[in-house]
């Protein structure tokens, strides 16, 4: 399946170029839901025809931005839309070098903050409910739709998820994977993940709400990018799954979540003929977020001890290379996968 899902993959994305030369790319912040129970706080990146000067985005002292036009108007036309989830204690500036490319061949691209579970807020409570994290995605896809103000008209029949880490289990339950709490405890018993299994009570993996159907039925196709958890899925609900999927894995393991243990056990088990498994070898678990600045390692470490190895890759790619390896596998995948109408 691989080879002519990269050979489609390859055609599209000449097309889509040309198609999209003229737009650069728009970025606004959002918050919606403000007077609700879960505010969100959204970036959206989008086409834009403006021709303001570009500034940084998504940038901080240790980790590289993109270029966009910040608050620039959107362009006319539906767009198919990519909600992206973070990982555990990430943000929406994780996958923002990704966006920046998806916005290049026509997507919208929206990504929340995680209440509980992002960088600006570890409220105990909300990280406990991890059931919300995927409906946090079903309401940024409600928005979007209500207000075409926000980043612009989207096609409701071309809509993708993109999660990384505890993301890839978001975009996973958004797809139709059940979570089986009891299932997730005898396997922690035999198949131990340091860091997976010690997570249990901070994210309230026994709670019964997790159990429940988080599925979204516009959802069209998803990637899981080095995920965690995903043994706590039940395999016949994975089995269920219809929707084209690209799992991806890196390849070196850093001793928290084996790719064979965790991408590994999700590709094993959804149905072969609408899903692709690919582990990238030189990748680790922090190579699938931005690319660190000149010093990083060590200014992250001074601060955080242990932390500094968000800049490590796994061989002697740089992890620009790494990135462009991954923005070809998910650009093809989603070109098969949403293909445009007539």
């Amino acid at each position: 399946m691989f080879k002519p899902f990269v050979f489609a993959g390859i055609l599209w994305l000449g097309s889509a170029v040309l198609g999209h030369a003229k737009d650069a790319v728009g970025f606004r912040e959002a918050d919606i839901y403000k007077d609700s129970a879960r505010p969100l706080h959204v970036a959206l990146w989008y086409s834009t025809q403006d021709r303001a000067a570009a500034t940084t985005v998504g940038d901080n002292r240790a980790l590289e931005g993109i270029q966009a036009i910040r608050n620039a108007a959107t362009t006319k036309g539906e767009r198919p839309l990519v909600v992206l989830s973070h990982g555990y204690g990430g943000s929406w500036r994780n996958l923002n070098w990704l966006a920046g490319r998806l916005v290049e061949q026509g997507y919208v691209v929206a990504a929340p903050d995680h209440p509980g579970t992002t960088t600006f807020d570890r409220a105990a409570k909300q990280a406990a409910e991890l059931w919300e994290r995927p409906r946090d995605l079903s309401r940024v896809i409600d928005a979007l739709i209500a207000d075409p103000a926000l980043a612009g008209d989207i096609d409701e029949s071309r809509i993708a998820a993109i999660g990384h880490s505890l993301g890839g289990w978001t975009v996973s339950a958004l797809a139709g994977a059940a979570f089986d709490g009891d299932r997730f405890r005898r396997d922690c018993e035999t198949n131990a993940s340091p860091r997976a299994c010690s997570l249990s009570a901070e994210l309230g993996l026994d709670r019964p709400e997790l159990e429940k159907d988080l599925r979204d039925p516009r959802l069209d196709a998803f990637v899981s990018l080095d995920l965690g958890l995903a043994r706590g899925f039940d395999p016949d609900s994975l089995a269920r799954v219809r929707l084209p999927s690209l799992v991806i894995a890196a390849g070196t393991d850093i001793g928290d979540m084996p790719a064979r243990l965790e991408s590994g056990y999700l590709a094993e088990r959804l149905p072969k003929n609408a899903s692709t498994y690919v582990e990238i070898p030189d990748a680790i678990h922090f190579s699938f977020m931005q690319t660190c600045k000149p010093g990083a390692a060590a200014l992250i470490e001074a601060e955080t001890p242990g932390d500094g190895i968000v800049c490590k890759d796994g061989g002697v790619r740089g992890r620009d290379e790494i990135h462009r390896e991954l923005a070809f596998l998910i650009i093809g995948f989603l070109a098969e996968a949403l293909p445009a109408g007539p």
